[in-house]
């Protein structure tokens, strides 16, 4: 049986990558079979192989499964930018159809899938549409990553409100702490703990040599989404 959450950031760069490659590493430091999964991506290389995204790479690099890169990213834009204006800019609409389908495939290979995010909770995919429209549709159980830095509680619990109105399975959040030494976290993580109604599934410090570790397994707790 597979298992899959979504995961959206309180704001871009609040470090969903970060949070899924911990999630990606704690599931499968527990025996299970893996897949990183970036269904949009916005902001990338154009290289010998194609447009290639860093995010979408380090969700290859951590899936268990030997994985082409568009099986983890199907929907690749070179501008850095919100998907609907990237999309415009090439005339290449986003079909929600197509990342229905690569999920589905994902779902098939493995026992975990977690799906990393575009920007926060309401990033448009077009005119009418955003992603969250599609994680709606699929019934996909969220997690939300929140970037510890001034304004976060406010966006943490707008972000929060916006998935109990949309009627999603609220999983858990993961604090992701984006400054060194920020002054406030232990009263930001308070707040946080005190207001947000899902579990807290962990903390990761800030590390800035983060491709020199070689896992992130210990900042998460897994079997608060998966128990034994």
């Amino acid at each position: 049986m597979n298992h899959t959450w979504f995961v959206t950031g309180t704001d871009t760069d609040a470090g969903k990558t970060i949070a899924v490659r911990a999630l990606l590493q704690s599931f499968s430091a527990r025996h299970y079979r893996v897949a990183g999964y970036k269904p949009v991506a916005s902001g990338s290389q154009l290289t010998e192989d194609g447009l290639r995204n860093q995010d979408a790479l380090i969700l290859q690099q951590y899936s268990s499964e030997d994985l082409e890169y568009n099986q983890i990213n199907p929907v690749t834009f070179l501008h850095p930018t919100s998907p609907h204006i990237a999309s415009r800019l090439v005339s290449q609409p986003i079909s929600l159809s197509l990342l229905s389908s690569g999920l589905a495939s994902l779902q098939q290979k493995s026992d975990v899938v977690v799906v990393e995010g575009a920007g926060g909770w309401f990033t448009p995919v077009d005119e009418h549409y955003s992603l969250s429209d599609w994680v709606i549709a699929g019934q996909l159980p969220v997690v939300m990553v929140v970037g510890i830095k001034l304004g976060c509680i406010n966006h943490a619990l707008l972000t929060q409100q916006a998935l109990i109105t949309a009627g999603v399975n609220f999983s858990g959040w993961i604090a992701n702490s984006v400054q060194p030494g920020y002054p406030h976290y232990d009263d930001y993580m308070s707040t946080l703990k005190r207001r947000i109604t899902a579990p807290l599934l962990g903390e990761i410090p800030y590390l800035p040599y983060l491709s020199s570790l070689p896992s992130l397994a210990q900042y998460i707790d897994s079997s608060l989404l998966l128990p034994e």
